[in-house]
Parts: C-alpha cells; sequence; structure tokens
C-alpha cells in the first residue's frame, strides 16, 4: 500500500529546495506526461476529442475538492476574469468591500468599473466593517503577500446580516486548506499554484441561480449544446455554469486533470496536515533565530519582515522562496520535508 510519502516522492523529483508554491506549483510527474500526451495528440493531428473530455473532468474534480455540484463550476483562465463578470453584475455606486492589500486580481476589476465604491479595511477588521449598504465583501482566503487567513466564517455571517453578497478567491488556499465554495456567493481559485497544474486555467463557483451575472463571454463553448453552437449566436446558453467558460486551453487542462487527481488521491486534509506541520517547524526555527514572522496561525505562507533581501542569495545556494515588500515569504507544500525547512533556516542563521 502506498503511503503519501511514496506516492509523492514518486511524483517529484525538484533540483533545488522549492519553498514557493505561492508563486507556482510544482508539476507531478504524472502531469508532464499527461501534457506531453497532450501535445503529441496535437502534432500527429489525432481527434481532440480526449482533451475536451478532460476540461470535464477537471470540473468535476474541482467540484468535488471544493463540495459543490460540478454545475456550479465554470472554469476559466484567470481570477481577474471572473472578477469582471462579478463588478459588471453590479449597479453603478454599489460598495465593494475589500482588504488592504490584497491581490490585484481580485480587487482592481472592481476598481476598473470606475463606478463602483470600492472600500479597503484592514483584513482582521473586514468582517466588523460590512455595513447596511454594502454589495459585496470581495476577499482572499489567504493573504497572498503573507499568508494571513481571513475569518471567512465571520465575514459570512457579517455578509448575511446585511443583505451582502461574499466572494472568496482561494487560490492561495484551494489545494492544502479545505473548501467549503457552498458557503458563498461566489468562489474562484486558480490552478497552477497549489492545486500544482499548468498555468492557463481558473475556477468560478456560481450559486445555483447564477447570482446575477451576465455570460458576457460566452462563446460557442457556453452553449447547452456546443458543437451545436458554432455559428452565429449561441441559440441555447448551457443550464449550467457551463455558460460562463471560455474556450478552455486544451493543454492546461489535460495536465491539470492529472494534478488534481493526485490531490484527490493524497487527500486535502493529509496535505493540510503536513504543510502546516511544515509552517509550524519554520516559525519555531524562525524564534530560535530571533526572527519575527508575520502572524498567520493556521496558514501554509509563512513570511518574514526585513529579510526579503535575502531571497537572491537563497536563490544561488539552490532555495527558491519569493520576496514580497522587503518580506522574506516561503510556502510550504505536500512535496516540501523537515529537511527542506532545516536547510532554509540553516542558511538564514549564516
Amino acid at each position: 500500500m502506498e503511503t503519501f510519502e511514496s506516492l509523492v516522492r514518486a511524483e517529484f523529483t525538484p533540483e533545488k529546495t522549492y519553498l514557493n508554491t505561492a508563486s507556482n506549483g510544482l508539476l507531478p510527474v504524472r502531469t508532464v506526461t499527461a501534457l506531453d500526451r497532450a501535445v503529441r495528440m496535437r502534432a500527429e493531428g489525432r481527434p481532440l476529442g480526449p482533451l475536451y473530455e478532460d476540461v470535464e473532468a477537471v470540473r468535476a474534480c474541482f467540484a468535488r475538492l471544493a463540495g459543490v455540484p460540478a454545475e456550479r463550476v465554470a472554469t476559466g483562465a484567470s481570477v481577474a476574469e471572473f472578477g469582471g463578470l462579478i463588478a459588471a453584475s453590479l449597479p453603478a455606486g454599489a460598495e465593494v468591500l475589500t482588504a488592504e492589500g490584497d491581490f490585484s486580481s481580485l480587487v482592481n476589476p472592481f476598481h476598473a468599473r470606475g463606478d463602483l465604491k470600492v472600500r479597503a479595511v484592514p483584513l482582521e477588521r473586514l468582517a466588523e466593517s460590512v455595513r447596511p449598504g454594502t454589495a459585496l465583501v470581495a476577499v482572499s482566503a489567504a493573504q497572498s503577500a503573507d499568508g494571513r487567513l481571513a475569518d471567512l466564517t465571520a465575514v459570512r455571517e457579517q455578509a448575511r446580516r446585511h443583505g451582502a453578497r461574499t466572494y472568496v478567491d482561494a487560490s492561495q488556499s484551494a489545494g492544502w486548506l479545505p473548501l467549503e465554495a457552498g458557503a458563498y456567493d461566489f468562489l474562484a481559485a486558480v490552478g497552477f499554484k497549489w492545486l500544482l497544474g499548468p498555468h492557463g486555467a481558473a475556477f468560478l463557483v456560481v450559486p445555483e441561480d447564477f447570482g446575477g451575472l451576465t455570460p458576457l463571454l460566452a462563446g460557442w463553448v457556453a452553449g447547452e449544446d456546443p458543437w451545436l453552437s458554432c455559428y452565429g449566436p449561441v441559440e441555447e446558453l448551457a443550464r449550467s455554469a457551463r455558460r460562463f467558460d471560455v474556450s478552455p486551453a486544451l493543454f492546461t487542462h489535460a495536465g491539470l486533470r492529472a494534478s488534481l487527481e493526485l490531490v484527490e488521491e493524497l487527500g486535502v486534509d493529509a496535505i493540510h496536515a503536513h504543510d502546516l506541520a511544515l509552517a509550524d517547524r519554520f516559525r519555531a526555527g524562525l524564534a530560535e533565530l530571533g526572527h519575527q514572522p508575520v502572524p498567520a496561525p493556521g496558514s501554509a505562507i509563512v513570511s518574514v519582515p526585513g529579510l526579503g533581501h535575502r531571497q537572491p542569495g537563497l536563490s544561488e545556494a539552490g532555495i527558491e522562496v519569493s520576496d514580497r515588500a522587503g518580506n522574506l515569504r516561503a510556502s510550504f507544500h505536500l512535496y516540501n520535508t523537515a529537511a527542506d525547512v532545516d536547510r532554509l533556516l540553516e542558511a538564514l542563521s549564516g
């Protein structure tokens, strides 16, 4: 019987100590194999039907991870794309509440409208800042810059109390933090970070009634029968969230299917426990070195103020982390080990 560790070791062969999943996840061996197969199909002129089947398999797999029916999941290319649809659904003058310094792909579509009232508050004050007249609360489950987790339960409760909708970006949490997408009006995530896929795929979970969204980007794939919707106006949009799909990046979905199957095989709960154990080991080691990370209990992302300048030297030493606004950001995922943590701590002690 294969264990968590044996499954992981069979899938990943990093040449460096890679602690930068918050930027890009590593590709499993099975994903590289799937990508190679997809490219060869195209090069050899074979029918591409299996690649379109991959798109639906990816949708179903993400739906299981998110805890919602596949009919509520749309696929696209970016979180910003979906944010644009949500922004377009709001009336002029509507208030959108966001967290200060949240990721631009989440917040910028609301600023780009030009006629919305976008209000930013500190993350820890987000729930208490919902007020009568707030139309939407948009927040990342885990902050990209420093890993802080939003109190999503409190945000949801306050939003409901004041009649506001909720929009959660799970790009920095999907794959290691269990999802409850059905608890929010909208939830989006990219596939190339903690979900271990190639670039070019993102997901949006919508309510059963579509939450007032208009399929502004609808093309042939958004039709109830895509292959009968190739010419002229689409006569019937998909009766599911697929009406919000854009033409899929087939190679990306071929690889992402393999990646998501691995995440399911390992189990998000097991990944969560593994990742947090490593992050907590790093936090403890930092304390011994006299460093204080940004408080982010329960997060797989650890950000250390004042150490961002060490990133180039660490990279030269074979340790990949990020420099975010002067902070050193390390992110720990399923392919990392205690030895990886200790190597980073040893490098920082020098």
